[in-house]
């Protein structure tokens, strides 16, 4: 199975780009799924209902969100009654929201797809372990193709989570930071792993925010709003291979230049 997964789209930069490119990506690399971070495509912070089923309809297979994903109330709907989305599985049992979820590829393969959220520096959230413990064994039998969407600041959090799923699951994929690392890499038991894939967005900034604002913000502490950034849009993200027992064959880094208009 050979899977895409892109990092957090930020604001309409990368949320415009993947609208426009998940097709073509799906062509171009001859992808079996294609799963996108969403929780930053609404202006920065958040997934509206509009954004979460065009990106459906333009190609994506599944989303996973992270600490904004109730940003925008709308979307609580959604994740209540669709089963293309998922919310961190160590967040409270009567948050909005699937723990876990699969996808159909076009070859008849199941994958299935968790989030987690990390807790060095983040939330307070429950144990990812204790969470990903229960959902690895609601999901016996049901496939072997796991990705899991880590959502966390600090890399240490990340690698040792990391560590301790492999060989249980496919992928392990780090998200929030919005930079990509040089650590992509197959793990001993054959998960494949990367601390942070990157983001989706614009890369001349802060983050995917307005490099001066930030930056006046930071030096003085005069509040201001940091606009989402426009210049020099990626599309970052891993792709990830399988055998058909879902242990990862390869990962590679992607990232793809957008044109400018």
């Amino acid at each position: 199975m050979r899977v895409l997964f892109l990092g957090d789209l930020v604001g309409k930069p990368g949320y415009s780009a993947t609208l426009q490119y998940a097709r073509a990506l799906r062509h171009e690399l001859d992808l079996d799924a294609l799963v996108v971070n969403a929780e930053n495509a609404a202006d920065g912070s958040g997934l509206t209902n509009r954004q979460f089923s065009r990106l459906l309809d333009a190609g994506v297979d599944a989303i996973t969100m992270g600490d904004h994903i109730y940003r925008e109330w709308e979307l609580a709907k959604t994740l209540r009654k669709s089963d293309r989305i998922v919310k961190p599985a160590n967040f409270p049992p009567d948050a909005p929201g699937r723990c876990w979820t699969t996808i159909t590829t076009s070859a008849g393969e199941t994958l299935a797809i968790v989030s987690l959220l990390g807790r060095v520096f983040m939330r307070p959230v429950d144990c990812p372990f204790q969470a990903i413990d229960r959902v690895l064994h609601e999901l016996d039998g049901v496939t072997s193709h796991i990705l899991v969407d880590l959502h966390a600041e600090a890399t240490s959090d990340k690698q040792v989570i990391g560590r301790y799923l492999d060989g249980r699951v496919s992928a392990v994929l780090g998200t929030h930071t919005h930079v990509p690392t040089a650590d992509a890499c197959l793990f001993p038991g054959g998960t494949a792993f990367q601390c942070d894939v990157g983001m989706c967005g614009a890369y001349e900034s802060i983050i995917g925010r307005d490099i001066a604002r930030v930056t006046l913000t930071t030096r003085t502490n005069e509040p201001c709003h940091f606009y989402v950034a426009t210049h020099d849009v990626r599309l970052c993200g891993a792709l990830v291979e399988t055998d058909s027992a879902g242990r990862a064959t390869s990962i590679e880094r992607f990232e793809k230049k957008i044109p400018t208009s």
